[in-house]
Formats: C-alpha cells, sequence, structure tokens
C-alpha cells in the first residue's frame, strides 16, 4: 500500500471502537484472519486519534517525531504531511542518513560514533544540511575531524544537549544519565567552545526530563509509586523550567539556535508550557503501548498490536501461543512484559512468563481455547514491537486495508 492516510482533518468516528474491548479484538482478528501469525496490526482510527491527541496535548507548540518509538517509514513520512508535526528526532546517525532521502529535517537523538556514516554526512551537502549530530562534550566534535577534519568536509550541524534529570534533595540525581552538561554555565561555556571550532555551526539544544515525561504518575497496580512519581514531578518541572530558560539565555549569547527541544509523549503539556521550547519530541503516544495506561493526563488508544497463534493445550487449564517474548527496554520487571488484553481472563504463567518461542497462559478463558485461535496482546512502549514483525496489517474501520513495512520489513536494523 502506498499514499498512507493519516489525515487529521477526517471527520472523527463518533464511537471510538477501542473503548469496547469485546468489540474492538475479534474486528481485529476477523479482519486479519487471512494472515499467519504473528499479525502485527496497526489499527487507523485509533493511530489518527491518537495523532490528534498529541497535538491537542501540545498545545500549538510543533511536535518532532521520536522515530524510534514508531520505526516505520510510511507512517513517519505520513504524520510529517499533518499539521502540527514537523520533524524526525533520529536515534542513530545511519538511520538519518536513510530518512534523509525524503524527510527534510532530522535531528539524530544521541550522540554517534558511526565513523562510515559520519563519513558519508561529511561529504554530502545536502544530508549535511538536513541532518543535526547531537553533541554534550568537546570529544564528539574531536571523533569527527579525526573522520574528516575541517576545510575537507561539509560543516557539520550540531544540537547541545542539556540534562534534564533532578538533583533532588536527600534522594539525589532522578532522571537518566544522559549529557555531562547540567548547569546554565556549562551550557553557555560549550555553546563558545563550539562556536570556536572551525567545522561546525551549533543550531540547536535539547533537554530530555525523562523522570516527567517517562515515569506513570499513575502507575496501574501501584499506587503508592504513583504517590512519589507525582510528588517527583511536581517538584522536577518548576525546577527544570528555570534551569532551562537560563541555560538557553546562555547558548544564545553564542549561536542563533533554530529550535530549543524538549519534553516527550508523556509531558506534552508541561514541556508545551515552558516558554523556552520551541518543539517537542514525542513518539511513543502515536502506537499506544500499554505503558502509558499508567499516566493521568491522557489515554492512548491501543493503535498498535499483535496477535499470535494457539498451537497446543498442555491442560484443560491452560493454553499455549508461539511467541511472545518480545520484551520492552528498560528496568526487567512485569510491566517490560507483553500484555495480553484477548480473550479476557487470560495470564502468563510466574515461572515462565513470556517465552521466547512459546508462551503458556491460563484462566478461564484458556480452557476455550482451541489450536488456530488467536491471542491479542500489546506491547510494553512502541519501537520494539516494529523490530518484530516485517510489516504492520493495516485496519480501517472493520476492514483490512493494506500493509506497510516496518524498518525490518526494509531490511534496516539500526540498533
Amino acid at each position: 500500500m502506498t499514499g498512507l492516510d493519516l489525515s487529521l482533518a477526517r471527520e472523527r468516528p463518533t464511537d471510538a471502537a477501542w473503548r469496547d474491548p469485546a468489540r474492538y479484538w475479534p474486528t481485529l482478528t476477523a479482519a486479519t484472519r487471512g494472515l499467519d501469525a504473528p499479525v502485527g496490526a496497526l489499527h487507523l482510527g485509533a493511530l489518527r486519534h491518537n495523532a490528534r491527541d498529541m497535538v491537542r496535548r501540545a498545545g500549538g507548540t510543533t511536535i518532532r517525531i521520536a522515530s524510534k518509538s514508531v520505526r516505520v517509514r510510511s507512517v513517519i513520512e505520513a504524520l510529517l504531511a499533518q499539521p502540527g508535526y514537523r520533524g524526525v528526532l533520529a536515534y542513530t546517525l545511519s538511520e538519518a542518513l536513510w530518512l534523509a532521502d525524503t524527510v527534510a529535517d532530522l535531528v539524530v537523538g544521541y550522540p554517534t560514533a558511526e565513523r562510515g556514516s559520519i563519513r558519508r554526512l561529511a561529504t554530502d551537502a545536502d544530508a549535511a544540511s538536513r541532518i543535526t549530530l547531537m553533541v554534550d562534550s568537546p570529544s564528539q566534535l574531536d571523533l569527527v575531524d579525526s573522520v574528516l577534519p575541517p576545510g575537507r568536509r561539509e560543516t557539520i550541524r550540531v544540537c547541545l544537549e542539556l540534562d534534564a534529570s533532578w538533583d533532588a534533595p536527600v534522594l539525589g540525581h532522578l532522571g537518566v544519565r544522559r549529557s555531562p552538561v547540567h548547569h546554565p554555565a556549562d551550557a553557555g561555556a560549550l555553546a563558545a567552545y563550539i562556536a570556536r571550532r572551525p567545522g561546525f555551526r551549533l543550531v540547536g539544544m535539547m533537554s530530555y526530563e525523562a523522570q516527567i515525561a517517562g515515569i506513570a504518575s499513575r502507575p496501574v497496580g501501584r499506587p503508592a509509586h504513583g504517590v512519589l512519581n507525582r510528588w517527583m514531578q511536581s517538584r522536577s518541572m518548576p525546577e527544570l523550567v528555570e534551569r532551562r530558560a537560563l541555560a538557553v539565555a546562555a547558548v544564545r549569547e553564542h549561536a542563533e539556535l533554530e529550535f530549543v527541544n524538549g519534553g516527550g509523549t508523556g509531558s506534552l503539556e508541561l514541556t508545551a508550557a515552558d516558554a523556552s521550547i520551541t518543539e517537542i519530541a514525542a513518539g511513543s503516544g502515536l502506537f499506544g503501548g500499554h505503558l502509558f495506561d499508567g499516566y493521568a493526563q491522557f489515554t492512548p488508544a491501543p493503535a498498535a498490536a499483535f496477535a499470535l497463534d494457539v498451537v497446543r493445550s498442555p491442560s484443560p487449564r491452560h493454553a499455549t501461543v508461539l511467541g511472545g517474548g518480545w520484551i520492552g527496554s528498560g528496568p526487567p520487571g512485569p510491566d517490560r512484559v507483553p500484555r495480553i488484553v484477548w480473550p479476557e481472563g487470560l495470564a502468563m504463567l510466574p515461572r515462565e512468563s513470556a517465552g521466547e518461542v512459546q508462551t503458556p497462559v491460563t484462566g478461564r478463558a484458556a480452557a476455550r481455547l482451541r489450536v488456530g485461535d488467536r491471542v491479542w496482546f500489546r506491547h510494553t512502549k512502541s519501537g520494539e514491537l516494529s523490530e518484530h514483525v516485517n510489516e504492520f496489517a493495516l485496519v480501517d474501520g472493520d476492514e483490512h486495508v493494506g500493509s506497510v513495512p516496518t524498518y525490518r520489513g526494509e531490511g534496516r536494523a539500526f540498533l
């Protein structure tokens, strides 16, 4: 299928099918019945809903698509054609070079040491005008120069990353370990250094508040964690807003910034309210993995899901599906395992859980399952699902309307 239609201007459905599991999942089963498992399905109505809702939550601030959470080129390109979306936050330079054939504005969200890709970027004027590299120390600039020095290559666009974690009283570091640049003075000093280095142009600034955007405010089944998370977020965000504004001002003394990026799916409203931000990077809310069911401020539709076949019945109380061990990244735990969503009344076995090639299930619905029946799962986050299927079956309404390849289906594995 070509020309994927994700127009957000289409009439909004009066009946959101995904709100009724007894209707939604059997509809996906019927629409994809002719496809062999594992089946990755993408419900276009649910995807449009999520895309519209993210734009609404961003309140007029542009969303840069975090490609790691999608990994389907046609979906990325279709969204970039919609109001409210502009540019891609890629996760590797080789991916950005691949996307640059059709995407005009790419920021690589993490520093790179891909020497071959750096050489390609440095010797391609068009790619160098479209792609911006992430940096947080002089050593990353040194690596680029070691591949090709200034005067023998194109000028490289770079983005300075500010550490957005919170140094909390007593608790210490809360957030992820990313950039060493934490204080406004550090950001200003690095910006001044970059400005003096030939062969580079500082065009952007980024800070990802993972402790806010990536932590559920109301995690399912863990109310005590929710209280702690909300307390942390209510104090971390004001600190970051003040510090980020000072850092942006310090950097602007040395560079004309084209963009200041922040946030993520879980913090769209809060990040959009920060006057220093010009765009927000987000992607996980588009497909709606089950990790995001634990956020108080929004509820994504389960736009992407996968189905596996029942292949055996070990006992009258059990059934076994082929596959299932598609584990999400992050701290190992039950919340990183795919969640069974249909039929209702199924659970994995604690001693086996989701297996590499088989997943036994039990519960009141297990006795009714027969060989060849389908069991539907929701993935934890977003990107990992695209790494396990070659394509997504597209379902619009109750019809299978085509398919689109994932990165994997196009023969690409960037990480």
